[in-house]
C-alpha cells in the first residue's frame, strides 16, 4: 500500500500443556515455549512494527517466587529488543549458576520468562502515543495471584467514553481514558468481585483461607467474567488475557471484525491473529487450525481443560475485508487466493481503459502487498491473449505460414517491475517544498522499458488518501512518459473512517471524500453539505442505535465512475503530462473475491455495530466545523 495505514495489532498465546520437563525431554529446551513465542511474534510483524511485548506466567509456584515476567519494546526492532533482553537475562543467570543448566525445576525457581503461559502483542502506534507504557500487554496488579490480570489486544472500542463512565460510576478511578486501560479495569473489577465471592462461599464451606486459593482458580469461572465485562462494549476486538493464577482466554467480538485463529493437541494450545503463523510455527497443516467464532472465547483453564464459550449473541459476521486486501500474510491459502480474484475481477475493466491494446501496455504493481493481485490480473491478460491468438489462428483457415502462427504464439503480456520502494526516506526538513521534495523520492522507477505509445497499467492493493500516488508515485511514472497511466485498486473507494483498529479517523483524509466534495462544487450541490451536516448535529444527544450515516446521501449524488475520475485529477497535478485514469473494484467483486469477510464499511458506511454511525456523524461534524480531532 502506497499510503501507509496502523492501528492493526497481532497477538499470539500460548499455553503449554505438558511439565517444562517434557520439552526439554523432547524438544532440548525448557524454553520451548518461549523460543515459539519469539517465533510467532516475528511472523507477526507485518501487523506492528512500533512496539511490541510479551508476558509469562508460571504454574504452581510457592509463595515469594516470582510467577510473573513482562517486558515491552519500542525499540527500531522492538521483537528482536524484547527476545534479545530475555536472552541476555537468562545467559547471565546461567553463567552465575552453571548449576541450573541441566535442572528444569531450578530454571523454572529462578529464570525469569520461562513459563507455561505465554502472552505476546505487536503493535502500530495509537493516535501518535508510543511510549513504553502504551505498549501491551498491560498488567494489573495484585497480592491475590487470582486478580492479577495481564490484558493484550487486537482492537478499538467505539464507546470508550460510555464504559470509562461506567467504570467511574461503580466508584473506580481509572488513571485515563484509553480503551486498553478501561477494558482492563472492567474485566479486573468482575474479575475481583468473582474471586470476593468465590472466597466467601468457600470459608462459609468451612474451608481455611490458605485452603481457599486453589480452589478459587479450580471454580473460578472466566466465561462469566467475560460475559459480565464485554456486556457493552462495541467495537472489533479479539482480547487476550492472563490471570495470575493461570487461566488463560482470547475472545473475539461478535461480529467477528477482528480475526483470531487456533489449534491445540495434546502438548499446548495456540492463538493468533493469523492462520499461517500457526502453521509455520508448529508445522501443521491448514485444517488443524480452526477460526474462533465471533462472539466466542477460547479458554484454558489452569488446568488444562480448554472450551470454546458463548460469550456474546453473535451479530451478523462482518470480517474485515481489509485484512485480506493489505494487513494479512499473504501466505495464508484462502488470502492468497483471495488476492489473485481481486486482481483477475479488475481486468474487463483494465482492457476497457487501455482499449484492449495489450501489445502497447506494460503491467507492474506498487511493491508489495499488490504483487497477489497483480498474478491473478496477469492471469486474466494470458487468458485473453490466448482467446486472442487461438481466434488468430482459426481466422487463418489453415493458410497461415509456420513464421506467421510463431509470431501469433509469441505476443505476452508486458510485465515489468517499474516501481521500486527506497528504504524510508526521513521527511526531517519541515518546510513544505523541501518536504514535498523528499517525499517525492519514496519510490524509484525502472527506465528503458516504457516507450511513448505505452500504456502503463500499475496495480495497488488500496488507494486511501492519495498523497503519496500525487507526491511521488504518479510523478516518478511520468518521467517514463508512457501515453497513459492507469491506476488500478484492487479495493474499492475508501469512502468512509474506520473506528475498529485501522487509522483512518477523518473524512478529509480520504481522497474519495475529497473528489466527492469537488464534485460537488463543480454541480452546485455543495449546499448539500451544510444539509448533512445539520442532521448529524441532530443526532449528537441520540442513543447509538438510533443514529444514521447521512454521509452516504453525500456519495449518492454521483456514480463510482465519476468519483474514480474526479480521483484522476486529484493525484495528477499540471506537471504530469501522461493522461491519468484510475480504476477501482466495485464492492460486489470484494464480495466474490473475499465472500467470508464481508465486512465493508470502509466503501459502502455499513458498520457492523451501532457504534459506527455514531463515528461518522461525529467525524463529518469534526471536517464541517474544520475540528482536527479523532471521530473516536
Amino acid at each position: 500500500m502506497s499510503d501507509a495505514l496502523k492501528h492493526e495489532c497481532g497477538i499470539a498465546q500460548i499455553r503449554l500443556l505438558k511439565p517444562l520437563e517434557f520439552y526439554k525431554e523432547k524438544y532440548g529446551s525448557a524454553f520451548y515455549g518461549v523460543n515459539k513465542m519469539y517465533l510467532m511474534m516475528e511472523k507477526q510483524h507485518n501487523r506492528g512494527q512500533d512496539g511490541a511485548g510479551f508476558a509469562s506466567i508460571k504454574l504452581d509456584t510457592n509463595p515469594g517466587d516470582r510467577y510473573i515476567s513482562r517486558v515491552r519494546s519500542i525499540a527500531q526492532q522492538p521483537i528482536q529488543d524484547i527476545f534479545a533482553q530475555i536472552n541476555d537475562r537468562i545467559n547471565k543467570e546461567m553463567q552465575e549458576h552453571p548449576e541450573y543448566k541441566e535442572d528444569v525445576a531450578l530454571q523454572k525457581k529462578h529464570l525469569p520468562y520461562i513459563g507455561e503461559v505465554l502472552l505476546g502483542h505487536v503493535r502500530y502506534g495509537t493516535f501518535g502515543k508510543n511510549s513504553v507504557e502504551n505498549v501491551h500487554p498491560f498488567l494489573r496488579q495484585n497480592n491475590w495471584m487470582h486478580r492479577n490480570l495481564i490484558l493484550a489486544g487486537n482492537f478499538n472500542m467505539t464507546n470508550v467514553n460510555e464504559l470509562f463512565d461506567e467504570l467511574v460510576r461503580i466508584g473506580q478511578h481509572p488513571k485515563e481514558m484509553a480503551d486498553t486501560i478501561t477494558i482492563m479495569e472492567k474485566i479486573g473489577h468482575f474479575l475481583d468481585d468473582a474471586v470476593a465471592k468465590k472466597y466467601k462461599q468457600l470459608k462459609k464451606e468451612g474451608y481455611s483461607k490458605n485452603e481457599c486459593s486453589p480452589l478459587i482458580a479450580e471454580r473460578l469461572n472466566v466465561a462469566k467474567i467475560l460475559k459480565r465485562s464485554s456486556k457493552n462494549w462495541d467495537g472489533g476486538y479479539a482480547m487476550a488475557g492472563l490471570l495470575g493464577h493461570g487461566d488463560a482466554f482470547v475472545l473475539r467480538d461478535p461480529a467477528g471484525i477482528r480475526p483470531v485463529y487456533y489449534y491445540k493437541d495434546d502438548e499446548v494450545v495456540v492463538i493468533a491473529s493469523e492462520r499461517p503463523v500457526i502453521q509455520t510455527v508448529f508445522n501443521v497443516p491448514f485444517e488443524d487450525v480452526e477460526e474462533l467464532e465471533p462472539g466466542h472465547a477460547i479458554i484454558t483453564k489452569k488446568s488444562g481443560e480448554v472450551c470454546i464459550k458463548k460469550i456474546i449473541e453473535p451479530l451478523e459476521r462482518k470480517a474485515c475485508s481489509f485484512e485480506r486486501i493489505y494487513f494479512s500474510r499473504g501466505s495464508d491459502a484462502e488470502i492468497y487466493q483471495e488476492r489473485k480474484t481481486l486482481g483477475k475481477l479488475l481486468m474487463p475493466k483494465v482492457l476497457e481503459a487501455i482499449d484492449n491494446d495489450t501489445k502497447n501496455s506494460v503491467f507492474s504493481y506498487i511493491p508489495n502487498t499488490a504483487e497477489t493481485s497483480f498474478f491473478g490480473m496477469i492471469e486474466t491478460v494470458e487468458e485473453h491473449l490466448n482467446k486472442k491468438k487461438t481466434q488468430a489462428i482459426l481466422d487463418g483457415n489453415g493458410k497461415l505460414s509456420a513464421e506467421r502462427v510463431t509470431q501469433i504464439l509469441s505476443e505476452r503480456p508486458r510485465i515489468e517491475k517499474i516501481a521500486i520502494k527506497d528504504v524510508k526516506l526521513r521527511t526531517f526538513i519541515t518546510e513544505d517544498s523541501s518536504r514535498d521534495d523528499l517525499v517525492a523520492h519514496v519510490y524509484d522507477v525502472t527506465y528503458g522499458v516504457i516507450k511513448p505509445t505505452d500504456n502503463l497499467v500499475i496495480i495497488d492493493d488500496s488507494i486511501v488518501r492519495g498523497t503519496t500516488l500525487k507526491m511521488s508515485i504518479i510523478k516518478m511514472m511520468d518521467r517514463l512518459h508512457p501515453k497513459k497511466i492507469v491506476v488500478v485498486s484492487s479495493a474499492p473507494q475508501i469512502r468512509y473512517p474506520d473506528c475498529y483498529g485501522i487509522d483512518m479517523a477523518r473524512l478529509e483524509d480520504l481522497i474519495a471524500f475529497r473528489a466527492m466534495l469537488e464534485l460537488l462544487e463543480e454541480n452546485n450541490k455543495y449546499h448539500l453539505v451544510q444539509e448533512v451536516y445539520e442532521k448529524c448535529k441532530a443526532q449528537v444527544e441520540l442513543e447509538d442505535k438510533d443514529v444514521r450515516n447521512f454521509v452516504k446521501d453525500l456519495y449518492s449524488q454521483f456514480s463510482a465512475e465519476a468519483i474514480s475520475s474526479k480521483i484522476a485529477e486529484l493525484i495528477s497535478d499540471k506537471s504530469v503530462k501522461a493522461e491519468v485514469v484510475t480504476i477501482f473494484q466495485p464492492v460486489e467483486n470484494l464480495h466474490k473475491a473475499c465472500p467470508k469477510n464481508l465486512g465493508d464499511w470502509y466503501f459502502t458506511g455499513n458498520y457492523p455495530t451501532v457504534g459506527g454511525n455514531r463515528v461518522v456523524n461525529r467525524a463529518f461534524i469534526n471536517f464541517y466545523e474544520g475540528n482536527k480531532e479523532r471521530a473516536y
